[in-house]
């Protein structure tokens, strides 16, 4: 499609924030007004619409579709978005270690340990380590204490989420990104610790290299979203 706009607007609107592109406010993917929290996700967003070139690159447009996500989605299936991110916890990748005579367990105790400990700390809560691939249950009590997080969390948070989870294969990793004052190029580092180890092994192939800053652009952009949302 080819870019069919001059003037990318931030503007209020009641509930919030809106995009116009040329005076006309745009509409979610499903059709909704598109109001967002904060001017500062607005005016990113807005951003993103006058960065396209001429011809409209949909890939571009990772908060917009966060924004729609979160208001055409998450909205109106809050149960089955929450239910959708829990197996990032009951599988997370920071509990499925190698086994331990490998080298590659004692980096991931090196880098994981600490994220995973202080994630129990400050919920009171206890994961299951695993050394191997064969699955171990999480205790329910951990389980439950994360679903209520979830279910505190607003539309916004929870479509940055699902992207943070996804990216990261840890549910673990997506909530401690969105503590104030995190690293969270230290968390990118702690959720790509696995592919970085292999491309040490093997040497490091020029598509993959790519997919992984791609990743790691999307991940720090969803965590942005977030913080940015919070701001309303």
């Amino acid at each position: 499609m080819k870019r069919f706009y001059k003037d990318v607007t931030a503007v209020p609107v009641d509930g919030g924030f809106s995009v116009a592109l040329d005076g006309r406010k745009i509409k979610t993917v499903g059709g909704r007004p598109q109001v967002v929290p904060s001017q500062a996700l607005a005016s990113a967003m807005a951003q993103e619409w006058a960065d396209q070139p001429a011809e409209i690159d949909p890939t571009r447009f990772i908060l917009r579709d966060m924004a729609d996500y979160a208001i055409d989605v998450v909205a109106n299936e809050r149960a089955e978005t929450v239910a959708g991110l829990l197996p990032y916890a009951e599988t997370d990748t920071l509990c499925y270690r190698a086994d331990p005579d490998e080298a590659l367990y004692h980096r991931q105790r090196e880098v994981w340990e600490p994220v995973l400990t202080a994630a129990e700390a400050r919920r009171e809560v206890r994961f299951e380590r695993v050394s191997g691939i064969m699955h171990r249950p999480q205790p329910a009590a951990t389980l439950d204490h994360l679903r209520a997080e979830l279910e505190r969390a607003d539309d916004f948070t929870l479509a940055a989420l699902r992207n943070l989870a996804s990216l990261a294969a840890s549910l673990v990793i997506a909530l401690e990104a969105l503590v104030p004052g995190m690293d969270a190029e230290k968390l990118w580092d702690a959720a790509s610790l696995e592919e970085e180890w292999q491309a040490h092994l093997w040497g490091r192939d020029e598509e993959a290299e790519e997919r992984r800053a791609k990743r790691r652009t999307a991940f720090l952009t969803s965590l942005r979203f977030a913080e940015m949302a919070r701001q309303g």
